[in-house]
């Protein structure tokens, strides 16, 4: 039996009443009826003021996540991939090969055999006792770097090679080899047509690449890959391949010339929407931030910052809102860019949006002496220039919101 043979019912409140399929993000509007975000936000932007389902008039175009059902639909996917794994390997009558038929099917891989690669990967996954032994085992990773050279455009063949270099990550201590064999391009193509997971482990190895500064202009100037890795960043995408996205970028972003090609891929933009997203997790948001306080470090980065008013505002709303280490990136940002640039626009953004009462309430609480020395330099720029906008605002009034 074949994964394709499975009957899977998918039960009716799991699927969209707009496009059918099951949900990957459920929201609910006024009306009480859930539909998938990407569906009903389609219809929304299209000029329709009803709901769907119910042909209701809507009193408020605001919807809501719907955790409940996003948690069930979690849970049966979850349990239909289990189902559809034990399937396959009862199908294939799985077995997992010796020490010395992994040897064979390690020599096999010199004739592009998929099934060779597929039994290697499920050794491999089985344990670290063997992923040590293929780690030992000479020619290994060498074979795996050709028959990757070989693999071409066969996105199955191509997600299998990735998933073994992501298994065997830790064991492969010289990355080098990598980086001279067809890596990124098999990366790049895993990344336009791949699965989800293969494409967070293409992710994952990507960024185990970036150990220098050499290596990392040489993932930037792999045509089409940093654009790639940009629109991971989208929010529709999984959380998870967004926040691997996030930390690749990263650790590639501080040579100059990286930044620069990360601003030309209008990685800011997407960072903004991810911002100004109310439902991201803190680790994604932290990680936003991070990336952004890196790409304000060159001056196109910070002209497009301040530039950017609701950019800003959704900066200042990070402020004592995530975690502290959001707070502390979301404040650097705007230190750089009030601070010592001391851009007049980017001044105005950040006091419009209430920038001087978080300001004010950072600097009263447990923040670290890093981030209470950059908000008082603040309030002394804010206090210079702003008082007109502050002239409402009563500091008895003030009252220190926790972490």
């Amino acid at each position: 039996m074949r994964r394709d043979d499975l009957c899977i019912t998918i039960p009716n409140f799991f699927r969209c009443p707009i496009s059918l399929d099951v949900m990957k993000s459920p929201v609910s509007l006024c009306t009480g009826v859930t539909y998938d975000r990407t569906s009903i936000q389609r219809w929304l932007d299209s000029g329709n003021n009803t709901c769907p389902a119910t042909m209701q008039v809507l009193q408020s175009k605001e919807f809501v996540p719907n955790r409940n059902l996003q948690r069930l639909i979690q849970i049966w996917s979850d349990s239909v991939a289990r189902c559809q794994h034990d399937a396959e390997l009862a199908a294939n009558s799985v077995v997992l090969p010796s020490h010395d038929q992994v040897k064979v099917l390690v020599k096999q891989l010199d004739n592009n055999s998929f099934s060779a690669l597929t039994k290697i990967v499920r050794f491999a996954r089985e344990s670290e006792e063997n992923r040590e032994f293929l780690a030992r085992m000479d020619g290994f990773l060498n074979a795996v770097f050709d028959f990757m050279r070989n693999a071409e455009s066969d996105i199955k063949l191509i997600e299998q090679v990735v998933h073994i270099l992501d298994l065997m990550l830790s064991k492969i201590s010289e990355k080098k080899p990598l980086m001279e064999s067809n890596c990124l391009s098999t990366i790049l193509v895993i990344l336009q047509r791949g699965s989800s997971d293969s494409q967070i482990q293409s992710v994952q190895l990507l960024e185990s690449l970036a150990v220098d500064g050499e290596s990392k202009l040489k993932i930037a100037q792999k045509e089409g890959l940093l654009l790639e890795l940009v629109k991971s960043l989208s929010k529709e995408k999984d959380p998870r391949l967004i926040e691997a996205s996030l930390s690749c970028l990263i650790s590639i972003a501080m040579p100059k010339r990286v930044k620069a090609k990360l601003i030309e891929s209008r990685t800011i933009p997407e960072l903004k929407i991810l911002l100004s997203e109310p439902n991201m997790t803190p680790s994604i948001i932290e990680k936003s931030l991070k990336l952004l306080e890196t790409l304000s470090s060159c001056k196109e980065g910070r002209v497009e910052i301040w530039h950017d008013t609701i950019l800003l505002q959704a900066i200042v709303q990070k402020v004592l809102k995530a975690s502290s280490k959001a707070t502390e990136h979301a404040v650097t940002i705007l230190w750089i860019v009030c601070y010592l640039f001391r851009d007049e626009k980017a001044l105005e953004a950040v006091v419009c949006g209430n920038g001087m009462t978080k300001i004010l309430l950072l600097i009263q609480s447990n923040c670290s002496p890093a981030v209470r020395q950059m908000s008082a330099d603040l309030l002394k720029i804010f206090g210079v220039n702003s008082k007109p906008c502050l002239s409402s605002y009563d500091t008895k009034t003030t009252h220190i919101m926790p972490f």
